[in-house]
């Protein structure tokens, strides 16, 4: 399908996606969550994709949060309608297989910070303000926040920032695990290339098997989670890309992974 709101391109082996509705902040209107629906969706089964950054258009949002002027129009049916889209578009960002990198730029508010919670790590640069002011407009998280700030950032300091609706710097972001890294904004997008590049150095196998236990296992009791965990380490040591991993250890060189 054509993108009106999204931006798109491949290098090496990693994916950009970049949201481009400057005008109006980069909010998610229904138009752009059905665009990231499909491109993720494409992203997903691409086998030469191995990682993901999505940044925002322009230099003042990463996301500004929902477009209010459909969230005014909502209906009871329609909201609940939705909500359940874009949790199930946060979820397949969340659950992708392939890490995801949120190169935040900006405003990362309601909409916008629930997307980089979806995220697998999360940089911002420097004045990046995130938050979740969805009480200050009478109505809630709806995309997931209320169930991942507190995974994230601890129960206590996600009630306070969900109930009071205050954004927070960059720099408390960074402190309270928000985010994993600060930069400057002239090198926010050459910073989170570099991690990517870092990340499709090793095998894709063992990151999608990485990313599959951390967030099952959240969610499962502990004893399940080591189950599932040896259940995958044991699949993973007869790939190819493990073979090749153990090889090129033993004889001092790096690994050429292939994804098999």
């Amino acid at each position: 399908m054509p993108y009106k709101n999204i931006l798109y391109e491949e290098k090496e082996r990693i994916a950009i996606v970049t949201i481009n509705r400057p005008n109006k902040l980069n909010a998610l209107n229904d138009e752009t969550i059905n665009e990231l629906f499909d491109i993720f969706g494409k992203i997903k089964t691409d086998d030469n994709i191995w990682t993901v950054i999505i940044t925002g258009s322009g230099d003042r949002a990463f996301v500004a949060g929902a477009d209010v002027d459909e969230l005014s129009q909502l209906t009871s049916n329609s909201a609940e309608e939705k909500m359940l889209k874009g949790q199930d578009l946060f979820n397949r960002i969340e659950n992708l297989g392939k890490p995801v990198i949120a190169a935040i730029n900006g405003f990362a508010l309601g909409g916008g910070c629930e997307l980089a919670m979806a995220c697998t790590l999360r940089i911002a640069s420097e004045g990046t303000k995130l938050g979740q002011p969805e009480t200050s407009l009478g109505i809630m998280p709806g995309y997931g926040g209320t169930q991942r700030l507190p995974r994230l950032i601890g129960k206590g300091k996600a009630m306070e920032l969900l109930l009071t609706g205050e954004a927070i710097t960059a720099q408390e972001a960074h402190r309270i695990g928000l985010v994993n890294a600060i930069y400057p904004k002239d090198r926010l997008l050459s910073s989170a290339y570099e991690l990517a590049r870092k990340i499709i150095s090793k095998s894709p196998l063992s990151t999608r098997a990485i990313i599959e236990v951390v967030n099952n296992g959240l969610e499962t009791p502990f004893s399940e989670a080591l189950k599932l965990e040896a259940k995958l380490f044991r699949i993973l040591i007869t790939s190819d890309d493990a073979q090749e991993g153990l090889k090129a250890f033993l004889e001092k060189r790096p690994p050429q992974f292939k994804g098999k």
